[in-house]
């Protein structure tokens, strides 16, 4: 770093110029100062594109940083989204679920009682021609019984 030595040096200059009895003045070889500044000015342009590439590098650094924290950030939120649609999907699918249940129970209740009932009638109807094929036998029964004893 040229500009560091060219200060240093400059530095020297005024340490071990002359100083001005009663001051805090220093006398300074004025064609020295001038040659310092004028090296300053040359070596500044390098080391100010050093310090800007420096500085482009820290940005980019900085701005490489921030598009991976927001990607990062995205992803995230996309995976939060992902699950809680997929938490909404099972719960309204338990929901359709304990729906159709339900449903499937009631039809099933209602089949049974719908044959309970069919039943009922059938065998209803069944012990009527029962009972009239009974009274029939026993009037048969009680004819046969007249006959004998004729």
């Amino acid at each position: 770093m040229e500009l560091f030595n060219v200060l240093n040096e400059l530095e020297e200059l005024i340490e071990s110029s002359p100083k001005v009895p009663m001051t805090k003045r220093v006398l300074v070889d004025e064609d020295r100062l001038l040659d310092y500044l004028d090296r300053i000015r040359t070596s500044l342009p390098e080391e100010l594109r050093q310090a800007r590439w420096v500085i482009q590098e820290r940005d980019k650094v900085i701005n490489d940083s921030k598009r991976e924290a927001l990607r990062i950030i995205e992803d995230a939120e996309k995976h939060l989204e992902k699950q809680a649609v997929e938490s909404e999907i099972m719960r309204k699918a338990q929901e359709m679920a304990d729906e159709i249940r339900l449903r499937n129970e009631e039809v099933a209740r209602q089949i049974k009682q719908g044959a309970r009932d069919y039943a009922d009638d059938i065998l209803a109807g069944l012990e009527d021609k029962l009972n009239n094929i009974l009274q029939q036998i026993q009037a048969g029964r009680d004819e046969l019984r007249g006959m004998k004893t004729e």
